[in-house]
């Protein structure tokens, strides 16, 4: 092995999950390069108890933690079998992980979780350097059996976390009729925080909410020990971004579809707004897509191609795509001020006589008291103190925010409290309705939803732009409404 090599290990296994009663567990083998074996249990436990038809399902929620290390090791080997529509996504996804993660999490040499001697010279970085090292191995492929049918068209499961993007799906899609499923997954950690006061009211309100429970956040931790360019003391760092991993909400997603199969729930909807990522993204010759593929309307179109050939009928999207996360928080707070008093955007949560309070300082905070204060709505609905409003004017434009730089300049230019904000031009379609083929296609909308999703939007924004010439420039709202049509 190269002196240096970001390969740490010769395989990762995983075995096939055990169901007992309303819980999988699998076990998971890391090898290192020197032989040295670890396992973890990899554990979901549901609400309701499981069936052997879920089986397939399972196995692949549990391989979806392992791409995250598909640069890191020669092998994953799956002790069980799978179909070739399965081996095919999971081939797709280890290559667009792996990519995303060197670039995004390696390449560019500020990741302070990474030993420096491990970060590549950017001068010497190849095409070919993002592509995985390992190598996926089932024990034998099956043929593309349906594992689910008949779903209905007007339910609709969202994948929920108490942000304002899934709280806004789910007001949305109740309004326009659907019988909508709150689905949480319950990690571990902390972070369970962030969706607590959402699930608690959730729970109450609705019979269709479901949660899973998953361990998976403590396998992420146990990964990074036996990663040998990762520093040794990385539980004393603190960092509003992840170690390593990038794409976390395939493993949500097929820890849910036991859900879906069960309850025929024929729409999953992620919470996935607006980026702006029309321009080539490419780093020294490797595709990518700034670490958010699974926020990316690629990713609902791989997974659809897979829904098709496994559960058909199952129709992955979202409903947020084409508008920005300023006018997102905007129609949730005027629209459905009940759920918005739910929202807890924050990278630490803490909770103080059984109420669930934002930090009010870290990069998600900031972001979205730009977004109200943008808005004129008021931050303490969500339980944003008055300190924490002070705090935001004291550090207003701090490269903390890490927003798209255009979404950012126009929440300056509509705050626009003299000398607290950063002098910025308006960005006019930062408040439109999106339309571009490949990333913001509203098009892909449900046919059964579009218009009525098409209407509501309209109200919050100040028209349609399309991409031309590498700018959003207006467009009619006629050609959008009378475009071809895609269930």
């Amino acid at each position: 092995m190269a002196k240096n090599s970001l390969l740490s290990l010769s395989s990762i296994s995983l075995s096939d999950p055990i169901i007992e009663k309303n819980t999988a567990r699998a076990e998971i083998i890391v090898t290192e390069s020197d032989g040295t074996e670890s396992c973890f249990e990899l554990m979901n436990k549901y609400e309701h108890e499981l069936r052997d038809t879920h089986l397939p399902l399972l196995r692949l929620a549990f391989c979806m933690p392992l791409l995250n290390y598909g640069l890191f090791s020669k092998k994953i080997q799956l002790n069980f079998p799978i179909s070739k529509a399965d081996l095919s996504l999971l081939n797709d996804l280890n290559v667009i992980f792996s990519r995303d993660i060197f670039v995004n999490k390696i390449a560019q040499g500020t990741n302070p979780y990474i030993l420096p001697e491990f970060f590549p010279d950017t001068e010497k970085i190849k095409p070919t350097d993002g592509d995985p090292r390992a190598v996926i191995h089932p024990t034998q492929l099956i043929g593309d059996t349906p594992i689910g049918t008949g779903m209905d068209t007007m339910k609709s499961g969202v994948l929920s976390s108490g942000g304002k993007d899934s709280l806004l799906t789910y007001g949305l899609l109740k309004e326009l009729g659907s019988t909508v499923y709150p689905l949480y997954v319950n990690e571990s950690g902390g972070h369970w925080r962030t969706a607590l006061t959402a699930y608690k009211y959730h729970k109450k309100s609705d019979p269709n909410t479901q949660r899973v429970w998953t361990n998976v956040d403590r396998f992420y931790s146990f990964m990074l020990d036996h990663l040998q360019f990762i520093r040794p003391d990385h539980r004393k760092i603190w960092h509003d971004a992840y170690p390593i991993r990038l794409c976390i909400f395939p493993f949500y997603v097929f820890s849910m579809l036991p859900i879906f199969i069960e309850e025929r729930i024929g729409n999953l909807l992620l919470g996935s707004e607006f980026d702006d990522l029309h321009y080539e993204i490419q780093y020294n010759g490797i595709q990518h897509y700034f670490g958010v593929y699974d926020q990316h309307q690629d990713y609902d179109v791989r997974m659809n191609q897979w829904y098709d050939r496994r559960i058909p009928g199952l129709y992955q999207w979202s409903a947020l795509r084409n508008i920005s996360g300023l006018v997102d928080q905007n129609i949730l707070v005027r629209r459905y001020p009940a759920l918005a008093k739910l929202q807890r955007s924050c990278h630490s949560c803490h909770i103080k006589n059984g109420v669930v309070y934002p930090c009010g300082t870290c990069s998600k905070c900031l972001g979205i008291l730009l977004y109200l204060l943008a808005n004129d709505l008021n931050p303490t609905i969500m339980k944003y103190r008055r300190k924490d409003i002070e705090y935001f004017y004291t550090n207003v434009g701090a490269s903390s925010l890490k927003l798209d730089k255009d979404e950012k300049d126009q929440s300056f230019f509509l705050l626009k409290r003299k000398g607290s904000v950063p002098k910025v031009q308006c960005v006019g379609h930062v408040e439109k309705i999106h339309v571009h083929a490949s990333t913001c296609d509203p098009n892909l909308y449900p046919k059964q939803f579009r218009n009525g999703l098409l209407e509501i939007l309209e109200e919050y924004t100040t028209g349609y732009c399309a991409l031309q010439n590498e700018e959003w420039v207006p467009t009619s709202k006629w050609k959008k409404r009378t475009a071809t049509l895609v269930s």
